[in-house]
């Protein structure tokens, strides 16, 4: 095993050596005092490096997770290249974002002008369709005296009084077809629905 050191060029100081992690799987004192040396050392380069590629908002919080994994890295205890070893955490971590941001899901305001609920027209047009079908058959079913009375008050749009006119009848007549015809239509219509 290489005993892990930082350049001269950069610090007095050499990393010391350092153990195993404790079985809590945290760093022993050793490499905990690694750890804070390349901290030191390596932290503004490191945040320099991430804001060239992801702006000053994130750098810093990519910076901490870099370290945070290199804690628990079990290569800790055997660095030759602190600064190349933080450098390849940091890529695989915007590669890692890259892709989770390649696979996110872009969900969009609703719209009520553009995206209001619109009625289900054909749908509604076989309903009215079949509606109109069932109301045919059931005037076909009426007695023929009942079925003038009911289409020339409904669909002519004829008042009681002008019907008993137009057919000489009485208006006693008139309303016991136009009941005769509605309670026909409303049960022939409820069986169709």
């Amino acid at each position: 095993m290489h005993k892990t050191h930082v350049r001269e060029s950069r610090t007095d100081e050499a990393l010391p050596e350092r153990g195993n992690c404790s079985k809590s799987g945290r760093p022993d004192d050793a490499a905990r005092q690694t750890l804070e040396t390349i901290f030191r050392h390596e932290r503004d380069g490191l945040i320099r490096f991430l804001k060239s590629r992801v702006g000053p908002e994130l750098a810093c919080d990519i910076a901490q997770e870099v370290f945070l994994r290199a804690a628990t890295s079990p290569q800790l205890s055997s660095l030759i290249n602190p600064r190349g070893f933080l450098l390849c955490i940091a890529r695989n971590l915007l590669i890692d974002a890259a892709r989770r941001q390649q696979c996110r899901v872009v969900t969009l305001p609703l719209n009520e002008a553009r995206d209001a609920h619109c009625a289900a027209e054909q749908e509604h047009e076989i309903e009215a369709t079949d509606l109109i079908l069932s109301l045919e058959r059931a005037l076909t079913q009426l007695p023929e005296r009942t079925r003038t009375i009911f289409v020339m008050h409904r669909f002519d749009e004829m008042a009681y009084r002008d019907i008993r006119y137009a057919l000489d009848i009485s208006m006693a007549a008139v309303e016991y077809h136009m009941m005769k015809a509605l309670s026909h239509i409303r049960i022939a219509l409820g069986e169709a629905v």
